[in-house]
């Protein structure tokens, strides 16, 4: 292929990318929203260099200043400053979020593809133990197995992300299984195609829509699970800064120091939100089904 011809497909293929980014911001309540995250992922990611202090030192003089010009956001019950440990939280948020909705969709995907794509007793093995796992409310399921593996990093990640696996195996389900008997699969199977390479070259691209939304979506629930994981003090141990804990902290501290749980309350409230919009945002642009709808099309 000629060079040419290579360099202006790459810049057709950029120039729609771009296209598609213009069209998915057109929203400004989108806008607003991306704009959020941004700055939320800026916040984790610089944190350590922005925060104006340390937000685990501690300052018994200092303990329970409201919001002022030496901390912008008040300061805990132990003098620690709230909007350092906001900032540190963000990172231990997204990283523990991230965590858990990648560990859902690698375990559920995974799950939902061999189900819905081998059918038989795998698919009726495979989906009961989902529905075992469905018949616990997520919240319950995550504070279970929480309280079993003992509090932490990892236990949290593990917990949040169990609980959503079956979500994301009965949505890739019926998803594979739409796409199991479409032309182009038909098809590539008429020819001699292998179950595996139907599966990765077939069938998984043209599934990816409702998982990326799902995903997406779930991202906001695994930030509120870990938030109350760590309230209910089976989550991240402290003194590890994580909004969660930090609004816990505060609880007995409204009357005189609302500012501790306040403002770690309103990142988790303002970060969800942005999320949520992002991700109806990314179900309309994509126009795919609700996971509702996909798991009733499993059942058909």
């Amino acid at each position: 292929m000629e060079p040419a011809v290579v360099a202006r497909g790459a810049r057709d293929r950029c120039r729609d990318a771009w296209r598609q980014v213009k069209h998915f911001f057109a929203d400004p309540v989108a806008f607003i929203a991306g704009l959020v995250i941004l700055l939320l992922v800026i916040a984790a990611v610089l944190g350590p260099w922005i925060a104006p202090y340390d937000p685990a030192a501690t300052d018994a003089a200092a303990s329970l200043q409201g919001p002022s010009g030496a901390h912008w956001l008040g300061t805990d019950q132990l003098g620690r400053d709230i909007f350092s440990r906001i900032l540190s939280g963000a990172r231990l948020t997204l990283f523990v979020s991230v965590g858990a909705v990648s560990l859902a969709v690698l375990v559920g995907c995974t799950v939902g593809l061999v189900a819905g794509f081998v059918r038989g007793w795998s698919d009726a093995v495979l989906m009961r133990l989902m529905d075992i796992l469905l018949a616990f409310p997520g919240l319950i399921l995550a504070i279970v197995m929480a309280a079993l593996l003992g509090p932490g990093i990892a236990t949290v990640i593990i917990a949040v992300g169990v609980s959503g696996t079956p979500t994301f195996a009965r949505v890739t389900r019926a998803a594979t299984m739409r796409a199991a008997v479409e032309e182009y699969v038909l098809a590539a199977r008429a020819v001699g195609c292998s179950r595996a390479r139907l599966l990765l070259r077939h069938i998984t691209p043209n599934i990816l829509g409702p998982v990326v939304v799902l995903a997406t979506l779930y991202l906001a629930y695994a930030v509120l699970t870990a938030a109350a994981l760590s309230f209910l003090g089976v989550g991240v141990k402290p003194p590890a800064a994580e909004w969660g804990a930090m609004v816990n902290e505060g609880r007995d501290l409204l009357a005189v120091g609302w500012w501790v749980s306040l403002f770690p309350g309103v990142a988790i409230v303002l970060f969800v939100l942005a999320v949520n919009i992002l991700g109806d945002r990314l179900r309309d642009v994509l126009d795919v089904a609700s996971g509702a709808d996909e798991v009733q099309g499993a059942e058909k």
